[in-house]
């Protein structure tokens, strides 16, 4: 059984990732960035938030654990960099937890910003202490092993979408969402019409708008037959 580690892949520009971190007064909402990427980008709705914590936005340190096995994700520590969000894939593992309050509080004392996976955590009381945002499928008391095999910094595929090392992740209440590097430019110079749009939107209905103002004109597109 062997444990890659390889924590040289490419890392989004130090600006690039900024734009989506402060954008423009924190971290961007998963709404909009979801609309900047083609109303598409987001994690499987399983994996959602454990504990109250603030939204976040950093570069994927992507993880490939094995069943019953945690070995791997705290061999990514060792190269973890502040700004990292550890991504852990697990193949939907549910017998035991992947991860505990212990391995957060290292990820938090290397500068991770966020960990993500499509296992189980444990010790929630102590994550909620702790307070750094943890996203996962569920929770249980069980305990993996610590043997390997497993892999840090290769693709992984969690909650229906491929993340790759070097990826940009975002998350706040509604999820996670990853944006793949290559993409990240494009994405960021969409994304300032997309929270425009949003707002705006928001704007309407607080002064009173009974319907959006592209509704008639869609459901004219649409060939809408009223009859009332």
């Amino acid at each position: 059984m062997s444990l890659l580690i390889d924590g040289a892949f490419p890392r989004p520009p130090a600006d690039l990732l900024a734009r989506f971190a402060a954008a423009p007064t924190g971290p961007a909402p998963t709404g909009p960035l979801c609309d900047a990427m083609g109303r598409r980008g987001a994690l499987a709705p399983a994996i959602r938030l454990m504990a109250e914590a603030p939204a976040f936005a950093g570069v994927a340190l992507t993880v490939r654990v094995t069943p019953n096995d945690t070995l791997a994700a705290f061999a990514a520590l060792t190269v973890a960099r502040p700004g990292d969000v550890i991504v852990i894939a697990t193949e939907g593992w549910a017998g035991s937890a992947t991860i505990g309050d212990t391995f957060i509080g290292h990820a938090r004392n290397r500068g991770v910003v966020a960990v993500v996976t499509d296992g189980l955590v444990r010790d929630l009381a102590g994550i909620a202490r702790i307070g750094l945002p943890v996203y996962a499928a569920g929770i249980s008391p069980n305990a993996p092993f610590r043997q390997g095999p497993g892999e840090v910094g290769r693709p992984v595929a969690i909650g229906g979408r491929r993340v790759a090392p070097g990826d940009i992740v975002v998350g706040d209440r509604d999820g996670v969402v990853v944006v793949p590097r290559e993409r990240a430019g494009e994405v960021a110079d969409a994304l300032p019409a997309a929270l425009a749009r949003d707002a705006a939107a928001e704007r309407a209905v607080a002064e009173g708008a009974g319907e959006p103002a592209w509704l008639a004109e869609a459901m004219r597109a649409a060939g809408i037959e009223r009859r009332s």
